[in-house]
């Protein structure tokens, strides 16, 4: 007999219902012992395992754990990588600043950080179509791009006018022929994306200045209820396409001889050398002007406008007998009106502000222009050569040294530069003195302190670059006006001269140094105008300024 037979029979009674629990084990099953199973067994994921014991509450941990900060942070001296416990300063963008500073500063930021306030959207005013505010972005984008404006200062105009306009959530890209827009209204709405292509180019500095001025008066509806239209804006945009030219054909032409008489005074020219590079310098211009009415490229117009003065410099040379003239400087000041500074700092300005494509792209444009300026050069002097011309190259250095005239030379290549570039008249007289102050600057770092050319070149070209975005800052205007045509008596005529001379003569190793002087000097020139201008910024109360972000991070730091 069992145990549980010999059981008191009270003890077997069958219970009811009520007494018997549904999860009770039958009369006569014998449990066994639980099973552990480590990953069966319903656990909780946050508590220790079997075997690890709980460190004491005091206790601190060492180093390893993602979730602690680490043993030198501290809430007040916290380092730049983590965010301060006051949180990100708001970029306060007040009415104050220019224009190109604020959407070049809203540009720098992230597009989740750009202060976008929520408008209320109202029954009765639906505002305007979002494809006609990106073509009239498009079209005042093209405008300031063909004219030579840096890819960076289009950018901010294009943001700005769409800004204006309600499409905050925009982001434009420039590239050296293309301009394209993208508006997204939301997370959860398609985008709308326009494009448009820059086919034809023109220097009309005017123009520029108006397209400057129709922004920064689209801009300023941001700030006051009276703003200009969409329909108004399109108008006065027609009417900036349509504009006359500040200044006739014959005064450009003159403007050519005037600065090539000019830039001849500044390399050691007497008054003849000045009547001959200016006839050379016109009759290249008008040769040019017939070969772009017969649809040449720009390359081949350079290289036909290079060739006259060159040939009446090699003509002067094999009358040696009946005058005494400086060949050279009557070649160099031929140069001049042909070298492309223009679009020389406007590459090297896209290059330091992170814009690489359109960069290389215009610096490919300098380097063609170079060459058909070299060959149309080279071809002149081969004949003068054959013709046994004696060309000196050293000619144009040994003449003496008169700072007064050469300073008022200075300022009439100025004039004349701001003439050809068809400025507004109101800013000539700024720009003429501002190219007067530069070689003020460079005569004195060069010819009297015996400094080097490219360190004197980089210090001038820094002060024009330096004057010229305060003019514009103060005009709320475009600094192209003010900086391009100062840069003129600056610009290596010279040493582009002395090279082709030297390549011409057999000497090709003389001829890639100087040619090499001529580069360095192009791109101290360039450099200088925009460390300049980032310079001024100084001295600008800009939006963001005490926190200023890099136009691109290139590296991790």
């Amino acid at each position: 007999m069992t145990e549980r037979e010999s059981e008191a029979p009270e003890d077997r009674k069958p219970q009811s219902d009520e007494a018997r629990s549904a999860f009770t084990q039958p009369i006569g099953v014998v449990s066994s012992a639980p099973v552990v199973d480590d990953e069966a067994s319903t656990t909780s994921e946050f508590s220790l395992p079997q075997g690890f014991s709980a460190p004491p509450a005091d206790a601190v941990e060492s180093e390893g754990s993602a979730f602690t900060p680490p043993r030198t942070y501290s809430a007040r001296q916290s380092p730049p990588a983590f965010t301060p416990p006051q949180g990100i300063p708001v970029v306060k963008l007040t009415k104050e600043a220019p224009w190109q500073d604020r959407m070049r500063t809203m540009l720098r930021m992230p597009v989740a950080e750009r202060p976008a306030p929520e408008k209320v959207p109202k029954e009765d005013d639906a505002g305007p179509a979002v494809p006609r505010v990106l073509d009239l972005t498009l079209r005042i984008g093209e405008l300031l791009l063909a004219g030579g404006e840096g890819a960076e200062d289009v950018e901010a105009a294009m943001f700005a006018v769409c800004r204006s306009y309600g499409l905050d959530r925009c982001e434009p890209t420039v590239t050296f022929t293309l301009l394209s827009i993208s508006f997204q209204p939301s997370l959860v709405d398609d985008p709308v994306t326009a494009s448009r292509t820059v086919r034809r180019r023109g220097t009309d500095y005017n123009r520029l200045a108006a397209v400057f001025r129709l922004v920064d008066d689209i801009s300023d509806a941001e700030h006051e209820a009276a703003g200009v239209t969409l329909e108004e804006a399109y108008r006065r945009l027609a009417e900036i396409r349509r504009n006359r030219h500040p200044y006739p054909g014959w005064a450009l032409t003159a403007a050519n001889g005037l600065l090539a008489g000019a830039a001849s005074i500044l390399v050691g020219g007497d008054l003849i050398v000045f009547v001959a590079a200016a006839i050379g310098a016109m009759l290249g211009d008008r040769l040019a002007w017939l070969c772009a009415g017969r649809g040449f490229p720009e390359f081949y117009q350079f290289t036909v406008a290079a060739m006259p003065p060159a040939a009446i410099g090699i003509l002067l040379t094999l009358a040696h007998d009946y005058v005494d003239v400086r060949a050279s400087a009557v070649i160099t000041g031929g140069l001049f009106a042909l070298l492309p500074g223009r679009a020389l700092v406007a590459g090297v300005q896209d290059g330091l502000t992170g814009f690489y494509i359109t960069a290389a792209a215009r610096l490919l444009e300098v380097m063609y222009f170079f060459v058909g300026i070299v060959i149309g050069v080279l071809i002149m002097l081969y004949v003068g050569v054959q013709l046994h011309a004696q060309l000196n190259p050293e000619a144009a250095l040994t003449g003496p040294q008169r700072p007064y005239w050469q300073i008022a030379a200075s300022m009439a290549l100025s004039l004349a530069f701001a003439v050809l570039l068809q400025q507004e008249r109101s800013t000539v007289i700024a720009v003429t003195l501002n190219g007067g102050v530069a070689w003020v600057v460079y005569g004195a770092m060069h010819y009297a302190g015996g400094i080097s050319p490219v360190a004197s070149t980089a210090a001038a070209a820094g002060l024009v670059g330096l004057f010229g975005q305060l003019f514009s800052r103060y005009q709320f205007a475009s600094a192209l006006p003010y900086v391009t045509a100062a840069i003129g008596p600056l610009l290596p005529g010279s040493a582009t001269y002395f090279g082709l001379l030297h390549i011409a003569q057999n000497d090709v190793d003389a001829g890639l140094v100087s040619l090499s002087k001529a580069a360095a000097l192009a791109m101290a020139i360039a450099i200088g105008v925009n460390l300049g201008g980032e310079i001024s910024r100084l001295f600008i109360r800009s939006p963001g300024a005490s926190g200023r972000r890099a136009a691109k991070r290139t590296r991790g730091f």
